[in-house]
């Protein structure tokens, strides 16, 4: 079984979130956006083993601890899809944009597609391009326990920007209801920032996608 723990890191109190698999103790750390010691800090106290890091988009709050964790722990990076390539090369500039520290550079060991599967431990995460965010975006879904990580597409009340390059509107709005609402009303989403939700309660009451 999955089992996850929300970290807030960096100074846009992005969620990142260390999963892991109940039966193995093998783990995953999705968007490590930095605050590193946070994370480790967190999988000491579950005393699981960080096997790789999942990304879901490459903007600087997400992505800035990525490759200083991969190198000092020697682990691969997963994700996200190729369409943010751009947003990869930019991590130095947005660092600098955002007065955040410096941001290692690197590259990612497996791009992801839609429908691709991501292991953790025994646990099989669903992958879904969900682009409109960013070109590149991907959300990971574990429909044994009915939790996506949905990084930056959907919020409580909200939905992602689509001001930054790349981002589109109407792309992001079908990203939502064609491949995220058939995950079904009761799965629990953990978005990149603030709290989580249910995808019926968004499609109830959030007012960018209600009745959608």
């Amino acid at each position: 079984m999955l089992r996850y723990e929300t970290i807030p890191v960096t100074p846009f109190e992005q969620n990142c979130s260390l999963l892991w698999c109940t039966d193995t103790l093998e783990a995953a750390v999705v968007d490590p956006g930095g605050d590193l010691e946070r994370i480790r800090a967190a999988v000491a106290r579950h005393g699981v083993a960080l096997k790789q890091i999942l990304l879901t988009h490459a903007h600087i709050d997400h992505a800035g601890g990525t490759g200083t964790l991969a190198r000092e722990l020697g682990l691969p990076i997963v994700g996200p899809h190729p369409g943010d390539q751009f947003w990869i090369d930019g991590l130095a500039q947005q660092a600098q944009m955002f007065g955040f520290k410096p941001a290692e550079p690197f590259t990612p060991t497996r791009w992801l597609a839609d429908g691709d599967t991501v292991q953790v431990g025994r646990v099989t995460l669903n992958v879904r391009h969900c682009p409109g965010h960013t070109p590149g975006h991907v959300v990971f879904h574990d429909p044994g326990t009915q939790r996506a990580f949905v990084g930056d597409v959907l919020f409580a009340g909200s939905i992602g920007r689509t001001d930054f390059p790349g981002g589109h509107h109407p792309t992001l709005i079908s990203s939502i209801t064609e491949r995220l609402w058939p995950m079904g009303d009761d799965t629990v989403f953990i978005p990149g920032h603030g709290p989580e939700s249910s995808f019926g309660d968004e499609r109830r009451h959030n007012p960018y996608v209600a009745g959608t």
